[in-house]
This record gives C-alpha cells, sequence and structure tokens, in this order.
C-alpha cells in the first residue's frame, strides 16, 4: 500500500465544515443553482454546511463573506467571478489571502474542462489555495463547470486535504 493510499485511509473520517459563497451581481437563493448543488453534494457526502452566501461582485462583499465564513471553516468553496469579465474578481480577493496555493487544482480542472469545451476552458480563472488552516476553492459559475469541480476533484480528496492541513 502507497504513502497515498494510507493517508487517504487515515484522512476518511476526518470531519469537514465548510461554507459556500456565491458571487453574483444576478443570482438569488431561486436562481443559484451552482450554489446549491456545492452546498447539497458536499452535505450528501458528510461534510457539514455552516453557512452559504450569495454576495455581489464587490471584492469588499467577497472579502466580508470569507472573513465570516473562514473562521468557522476548513473549506470554502466560491463559485462565480472566475472569469476574464471586468466584473469578475473572486480570483482577484482570494489569492493574496493564500498562504500556500494548490496550482494542481487549476491545472486538472482546466485540462478537464478542455477535454469538455476546448479552447474556452483557458478562460477559467479557478484556483485553490490554503489560507491559515481553511482551503478555498474558487470555482466558475456555471453549473457545468461546478459539478467537474465538486464531483471529480474536490469529493475524492477533500477529507484527505483537511487532514493534511489540520494536522
Amino acid at each position: 500500500m502507497s504513502s497515498y493510499d494510507e493517508h487517504q485511509r487515515a484522512a476518511a473520517k476526518t470531519p469537514v465544515r465548510a461554507g459556500v459563497i456565491t458571487v453574483s451581481d444576478t443570482r438569488t437563493e431561486a436562481t443559484d443553482a451552482s450554489g446549491r448543488y456545492i452546498a447539497e453534494t458536499l452535505a450528501e457526502s458528510g461534510v457539514e454546511i455552516l453557512g452559504a452566501r450569495i454576495v455581489p461582485d464587490e471584492p469588499e462583499r467577497i472579502e466580508a463573506a470569507l472573513a465570516e465564513l473562514g473562521a468557522r471553516c476548513e473549506v470554502l468553496v466560491t463559485t462565480g467571478g472566475t472569469g476574464v469579465g471586468r466584473r469578475d474578481t473572486t480570483i482577484d480577493v482570494v489569492i493574496p489571502k493564500f498562504d500556500r496555493t494548490l496550482p494542481g487544482f487549476g491545472e486538472i480542472f482546466r485540462m478537464l474542462s478542455y477535454e469538455e469545451i476546448g479552447s474556452g476552458a483557458m478562460l477559467s480563472r479557478a484556483e485553490a489555495g490554503i489560507w491559515g488552516q481553511t482551503l478555498i476553492f474558487a470555482l466558475p459559475g456555471s453549473l457545468h463547470a461546478v459539478r467537474l469541480a465538486i464531483d471529480r476533484l474536490i469529493l475524492p480528496e477533500i477529507h484527505h486535504l483537511v487532514w493534511e492541513t489540520i494536522r
């Protein structure tokens, strides 16, 4: 058995508390399919959801939501604001917070996206990193992109990542 497998097994029962932040000027609770998918899917996998927020694409509001939920959670997942549009500011707020980056997340996410949507995948600035003892995943706003990130990248590693971060 590899040390990776040993770590996965040791980490499997690590409790995880998460917060979800939807960054959008137009989404409401009724229309926030991406934020709802993140919260419901994580909860179904045993992650405790401590809060979900919808905030406009304004750096100060994103910052406040990160600070509020980050103080209580091992994992924060944002959706929206990761593109190249003028109002897409999530990444500009999140990256300076990172004490350590997880470059493999963005690289693999864009590779998987490229396989599905082609060259448009390069427009995504999806990122992940560690802020203190909190993991932050900044995902695009589309439901398809969120499903890809949650199902194929985050869920298979969430307990292991938290275990590595807090031990």
